[in-house]
Order: structure tokens, then sequence, then C-alpha cells
């Protein structure tokens, strides 16, 4: 906060918190509509969980709930947006886990994860899917590492672009085998995904957009990347299983406000969007999509994205990724 220019101006700014922190307040709010900033293109998986999530938090508060897209910079761009939105409950950011990641990565990065924003709730968490092209000669993980290391660069991997856990799993993949592999960054599934049916591009780690692809055979699953395997492909081994004792990256969506919302708001924010991810159609809708709702307190979140800072700073710095 600002230091105030006057003592009246002071006297009245006090005022004005006290009152926010107040129940009655808390109970009111909100008294116009929200906005979610998706800091991702529209019709992606967290774009899908932000429309789910966000039509029963608007019949809850009886107010609309706006999605507002704003893409760019693997999702720096919205997130810089909504750190410096006004600390009113009015703006919130509903992000992937490329949220504790990129201010690691990018040298350029404009927020903190920690500092800038208030966490919320947690919204869903998923694993990823190393989906191969058919025409790949390697069946199963440890004959992939086999033929990554026989063509040093030569197998390309898809994402939707750099910072994303999409790409992410593909360089722990590769960290933790010693080998090389080349990645292609896209805008998103709808671009990548084709590459890879198409034998442009060699693989990809990719959400559950590529499981009706595995079924239909224009795609081969080698591994989940999850700590136990999907239910929506229950003969695939998770990649741990499969070669790589250790490998586990987990994505997720959770939701944050900008730092100084006062904590009432936080907590009628909190509990509308847990009670919304424990909604019967809620439910199905994430199941549709391979998703699991991961409800959390304020507390839970930002044990959660502390730990996945921690957690993601050691391996980019040991595997020396960066991006200006």
């Amino acid at each position: 906060m600002k230091i105030p220019l006057s003592h009246s101006v002071s006297v009245i700014l006090v005022a004005s918190a006290c009152v926010l922190q107040s129940p009655t307040v808390a109970q009111a709010f909100p008294t116009k509509p929200v906005r979610i900033v998706v800091p991702f293109a529209p019709g992606g998986l967290t774009d899908i969980v932000a429309r789910t999530v966000g039509r029963k938090i608007s019949g809850e508060f009886g107010q609309p709930v706006v999605i507002d897209n704003r893409p760019g910079a693997a999702g720096n761009i919205g997130t810089e947006l909504v750190a410096k939105a006004p600390a009113d409950g009015y703006t919130l950011l509903l992000v992937s886990s490329s949220f504790a990641i990129n201010p690691i990565l990018y040298s350029k990065s404009l927020y903190d994860p920690i500092k800038d924003f208030a966490p919320v709730s947690g919204i869903s968490a998923y694993m990823l899917f190393l989906a191969v092209t058919p025409s790949l000669p390697s069946r199963n993980v440890k004959t992939l590492i086999a033929q990554a290391k026989a063509q040093p660069g030569q197998l390309t991997y898809a994402s939707s672009g750099s910072g994303t856990t999409t790409h992410i799993a593909g360089e722990l993949f590769a960290y933790m085998t010693d080998v090389r592999m080349t990645h292609v960054g896209y805008k998103g599934a709808g671009l990548w995904l084709p590459a890879v049916m198409g034998g442009q591009i060699s693989m990809t780690f990719g959400t559950a957009v590529v499981v009706p692809q595995i079924k239909a055979g224009r795609l081969v699953a080698l591994g989940v990347t999850g700590p136990k395997r999907s239910p929506l492909l229950l003969d695939v081994p998770t990649i741990a299983e499969a070669g790589i004792p250790g490998y586990e990256v987990v994505s997720w969506n959770a939701m944050y406000a900008p730092a100084g919302t006062p904590p009432a708001i936080l907590r009628r924010l909190s509990t509308t969007a847990q009670d919304a991810l424990r909604d019967p159609e809620t439910i199905d809708m994430f199941d549709k999509q391979g998703i699991n709702p991961a409800p959390s307190t304020p507390e839970e979140l930002g044990s959660l994205t502390r730990s996945e800072f921690t957690k993601w700073n050691k391996v980019i710095r040991a595997a020396k990724i960066g991006i200006d």
C-alpha cells in the first residue's frame, strides 16, 4: 500500500480496511461481476476447468463470472495482469502448475508466485500421457530411451509452449535419462496434436486430449506421468514403472487472488470454489476430461505452491534450463 499524502486520507483507508475485514462485507461480496483470468487460449484444459467451475460459482454468488482469456508467454501475460489488479476479490487467476515454474524459467518474469498472490483454492489435478507417433519404432519407455541415446537430438517432443507442464515433463524425462531431445513448442494442443499424429513430431507429454487418439490407434501410449496408472488407460504403466524410477509429474490447476485481498473475502471465495468442485455436474465434467477435483483451503494451496516452486527450482537449475 502506498503511503497516504494526508492524515485524513490515512484515516479513511484504515477505516475502509477494517470494514473489508468484517464478516458482513464478506457475506455481501460480490455485488458485481467477478472476473477469472485464464492466461491461456480458449479451448485448452485450463480454460475448460475455469468455465466449468465459473458457472457453479456464478450460481452461488448470483453474479456473472466472466472468463477472461489472456494467453501469451506460457501464461506470464495473464498472470502478471492479475498480480497488478486491485486486491478486492473481483479479479481472480485460474492457472496451471506452470504458475510455480515460470518465474524460475523466465529471467524476465515480473511476478513472484509466493509474494504477489493470495491462494484461494486448489481446483484440479491430472497426470500427463507419454504418447508417440505410430511411425516411431519404440513401443515402450526403455526402447525409447535407447533410441534417443542412439540418435541424440533427433527425437522431437511437442508441448503447449515453453514453461508449460507439457514442456517441463519432457525436460525432466531427458534429464533423468541423460538423453537429448528437441523441444517444439506450440500455442496449444489443437496445433501440436495433429503434428504428433502425422509424424512431424516424434512424441508428446500430453494431457487427456491424447486419450481418444490413443484408443483410435492414431497415437501409441508408452507411459503416464503420475504416481499410479490412469483409469482412462489402465493397461499403460507409469513412467516410473516402465523404466525411470522416481519420475513423476502431476499437473494441477488452482485459483489465486492478488496479494492483499481481505482474508474474509478469500475465505468466501475459497469455500464457494470448494463447493463448486463437489457438485456432481462438475465431477462428471472433470471425469470426461481425465482430471480429478482437488479442492483445498488457502493454507493448503499456499503450501503446495511453495513446495512446487522448491521442487522445480532444483530440477530446472540442475538441468540448466532457462528462457530469456
